[in-house]
């Protein structure tokens, strides 16, 4: 018997695939939902804060919650986070990097489901417009909690109150650390501050973000050791303190 050829063992295995595929019943397993949930930070004079959207409907009708919804049948996950973040809130052509999945049972009581929680860092200027424009939208501080087993961080509402709808809050804390974990090795605190910036403005930044105060001259001295950071030979002006030097960022953003 004359053994197949390369060609007729691939159109073989095409075949049996083929064959596969149009007996296969892809509902004879449940499937959950898949939803995307969006933590966009910012930092708002001295504190970090989270861009959040009033439920309008149940379920948690009233509460505040991250921009998220379902992913449709023919969208990538991208093409959902840029609509629901368009419809939510209005934001347009942003950069979001996919941070983790979420998945427990018993985290949304519509049902099963699963949802791919992103992030976002932009500047407070936008995220404020964004506030002002819209409602239904507000800017939640986000606390650090205490060393026991409490949260890791609380996240306050405009008029004091504290909690998110679903699982966001925990959504939030892993995307903070996510920051907190990258802020020394990428530029992660010059996605927060203007084009020209003083090295003051960079400190509040990283203290906002790391939830604590940092030594002004040793701070000084890594940015400007680490080359990150470019003198533009003018300073602000208009202060009633001393004239501060202005400063741009002289890396690359790419992958923040």
């Amino acid at each position: 018997m004359r053994p197949r050829r390369a060609g007729e063992r691939a159109d073989a295995r095409d075949d049996e695939e083929a064959a596969f595929l149009a007996a296969y019943d892809i509902s004879a397993w449940p499937r959950p939902a898949l939803t995307v949930d969006v933590a966009i930070l910012t930092v708002v004079g001295d504190s970090l804060r989270v861009l959040l959207v009033e439920r309008s409907r149940p379920p948690g009708k009233g509460l505040w919650a991250l921009p998220g919804g379902f992913v449709g049948i023919e969208e990538s996950l991208s093409e959902a986070v840029a609509r629901v973040l368009a419809r939510e809130t209005g934001l347009h052509d942003m950069y979001t990097a996919q941070l983790a999945t979420f998945g427990e049972v018993g985290r949304d009581p519509r049902g099963r489901v699963v949802t791919v929680a992103h992030y976002a860092l932009v500047p407070a200027e936008r995220i404020v417009e964004v506030v002002d424009l819209r409602g239904g939208c507000t800017l939640g501080r986000i606390i650090p909690g205490g060393r026991d087993a409490g949260p890791p961080f609380v996240i306050e509402g405009p008029t004091g109150e504290t909690g998110l709808a679903f699982d966001h809050a925990a959504i939030v804390a892993a995307a903070v650390e996510r920051i907190r974990g990258r802020l020394w090795y990428a530029p992660v605190a010059f996605q927060l501050v203007p084009d020209e910036f003083t090295l003051l403005d960079l400190q509040r930044v990283y203290e906002a973000i790391l939830g604590r105060a940092l030594d002004k001259n040793a701070f000084r001295r890594r940015i400007q050791a680490s080359g990150l950071v470019v003198p533009l030979g003018r300073r602000r002006e208009g202060l009633r303190a001393r004239p501060a030097e202005l400063f741009r960022f002289g890396g690359d953003q790419a992958g923040v």
